[in-house]
């Protein structure tokens, strides 16, 4: 999988997308849809995910995308191609608990997890079960060529829920303005 992301020439990006950029510009969800040969297709919610993709790694999936900044999230590419491994429910349980388990641990008041500890948690959660068939950059990247020759404008437009916009507005930090004297 090394130098997967650069073969597909893709970008991920958080939220939902109406439809990818020239340059990808989807979330990694979104990428993994047409990546295993089903049409594009907007992603808000895990739900809207087809069968065969395991719902607890896609919300998984979906968090760490959502949650990194745009540099990290491009080492969620290689993932794209592994998420449509949907198995029994009890496979699917085992996984939301493996994921739940491992992220209350290791989530804390004071910081999340980081992307490395995200990608394990991932990595762990990918063990269980059916794993994704094996798609190699031959067959993932026309497919994904397919999609980005039809768009219209360079790069996607995020589909943000206002949530995401009013945490994006909260978190970002503002220059302290200097105090003046009355």
């Amino acid at each position: 999988m090394d130098g997967f992301d650069h073969i597909l020439n893709w970008k991920l990006k958080c939220g939902s997308h109406p439809f990818p950029g020239k340059d990808g510009g989807t979330c990694i969800n979104e990428a993994a849809i047409v990546a295993v040969g089903f049409p594009y297709q907007r992603v808000r919610r895990v739900t809207d995910m087809p069968e065969c993709f395991s719902r607890p790694i896609c919300r998984l999936a979906m968090q760490l995308n959502d949650e990194v900044t745009d540099e990290e999230r491009q080492r969620l590419l290689p993932f794209v191609t592994r998420l449509a491994c949907a198995d029994t429910p009890e496979i699917e349980r085992e996984r939301a608990a493996f994921i739940e388990s491992l992220l209350s641990r290791r989530f804390t008041f004071d910081r999340g997890i980081t992307l490395d500890e995200g990608l394990e948690v991932l990595e762990g959660a990918l063990a269980i079960g059916r794993q994704a068939d094996p798609l190699g950059p031959e067959t993932v990247r026309p497919r994904l060529d397919a999609v980005r020759s039809k768009a219209v404008t360079p790069t996607s437009i995020s589909d943000a829920s206002l949530f995401s916009k009013i945490k994006k507005w909260l978190t970002t930090t503002k220059p302290t303005e200097s105090a003046s004297p009355l």
